[in-house]
């Protein structure tokens, strides 16, 4: 793709990264067939060519509008283009970038700008999220349907005493789990330690910044990327081997904060040690450590992959290959590649969008009548259990032994 830059931004960083992946395209399309929002609604413009051509005509000077944000906003984020492109365009990053700079152009609404701030303001704070979950929670059975299939109900976790252990491994707590699928964590560590493998939770970390950084607030996202760091370093100095990220849409963030803090003296190579040690739980327990765990019924099982696992990551089958070593059925699900509408904050700020494909997506799930529907994310563990027939897990939740973590 030829590009021309406007002045405002052709000789900056920004500029220079944007103009290299608009080159990369070569308007070929494969990725409008993988691509969620050009399904549902068949405009090219909800595609992920139809959008970096917007961005490539901003970035060319001319007028940002209401339009072209709204076009971009209805993106998922979900990468699945970036899976099918056979040129390698980078198009998340582009996604940024445009996104960014059509914001600093265009106001939106009031009551748009209001949600978006109170978004920021308490997701990525447990001391603010925790509390409103737990009202919700006692409240539940006088909401009204559609805010108490929101609200989960409270996970009980029983405590544990682990053993001793001269491996460590850090564990991203991050912002919502902590109140609303406390259980994760809780079973992660019961089933590390039988692998003869301590975890550390560090006091001070917590949101690894997703958040921010999708709603366009890049430097409000670094802030809590050198929080985190902060948290884990004086661990990583002392030996611990990764940190362990049981919330995928964490992970791909984490993985990328050498990326993001490239710049920034103080934390640039400690931020590229973070990214070369954060590994997704299913890294970490592997189909060779099997024996040592006793899986749990029900067996069969429908499989929903992240996109933040299979996209983001590149690491597609990774825990479906764990679940089949353990003897679990998977049962097959259709276009399992597409994205389930959770997305972050996505269910939220395009709710009827994000509805869509989550009926397509639980229908595709229970097709084949499954015992239960598991995967490893936090947003989609959420999201699909708001409407589903049958009880939504984290894989990990299979291996918890009996008597620990509320089961």
């Amino acid at each position: 793709m030829q590009t021309n830059l406007a002045d405002f931004i052709r000789d900056t960083e920004q500029g220079q990264e944007a103009d290299r992946i608009l080159r990369a395209c070569v308007h070929c399309g494969f990725c409008t067939a993988t691509c969620p929002t050009y399904q549902l609604l068949g405009d090219e413009l909800d595609g992920p060519r139809g959008r970096i051509y917007q961005i490539k005509r901003v970035l060319e000077g001319a007028p940002a509008g209401r339009t072209a944000q709204t076009h971009l906003d209805r993106c998922l984020t979900c990468m699945s283009c970036m899976t099918t492109c056979p040129s390698g365009v980078d198009y998340q990053r582009l996604l940024d970038i445009g996104r960014e700079v059509i914001d600093q152009r265009v106001q939106r609404p009031a009551a748009e700008r209001l949600m978006r701030w109170a978004l920021r303001q308490v997701l990525p704070y447990p001391a603010r999220m925790t509390p409103l979950v737990r009202l919700g929670q006692a409240l539940r059975p006088l909401l009204p349907g559609a805010l108490r299939d929101k609200v989960p109900a409270r996970q009980k976790v029983r405590a544990h005493s682990p053993g001793e252990h001269s491996r460590k491994v850090l564990i991203l707590d991050g912002c919502v789990q902590p109140a609303m699928t406390p259980r994760t964590n809780a079973v992660a560590a019961v089933v590390l330690d039988r692998l003869g493998i301590g975890v550390i939770s560090a006091p001070g970390a917590g949101c690894c910044g997703a958040l921010s950084q999708h709603l366009t607030a890049p430097e409000e996202a670094e802030g809590f990327m050198r929080r985190n760091i902060d948290a884990w370093w004086p661990h990583i100095e002392a030996g611990a081997e990764a940190i362990v990220t049981t919330a995928s849409g964490c992970g791909v963030l984490v993985k990328d904060y050498g990326y993001h803090l490239r710049h920034d003296p103080r934390y640039a190579d400690k931020a590229r040690r973070v990214s070369e040690l954060t590994r997704d739980l299913a890294e970490v327990i592997t189909p060779a450590h099997i024996g040592t765990l006793q899986a749990r019924a029900p067996r069969r099982i429908a499989y929903h992959p992240p996109c933040t696992l299979q996209h983001g990551q590149k690491l597609p089958g990774v825990a479906e290959r764990l679940l089949r070593a353990a003897g679990f059925e998977l049962v097959p699900v259709r276009d399992a590649h597409l994205c389930c509408g959770s997305a972050g904050t996505y269910s939220v700020l395009q709710a009827d969008l994000s509805g869509q494909l989550l009926t397509r997506k639980l229908d595709s799930l229970q097709e084949q009548r499954p015992d239960l529907i598991a995967t490893a994310n936090i947003g989609c563990q959420l999201h699909l259990q708001t409407r589903s027939s049958v009880p939504v897990v984290h894989w990990v939740e299979l291996f918890a032994p009996d008597g620990v973590a509320g089961r």
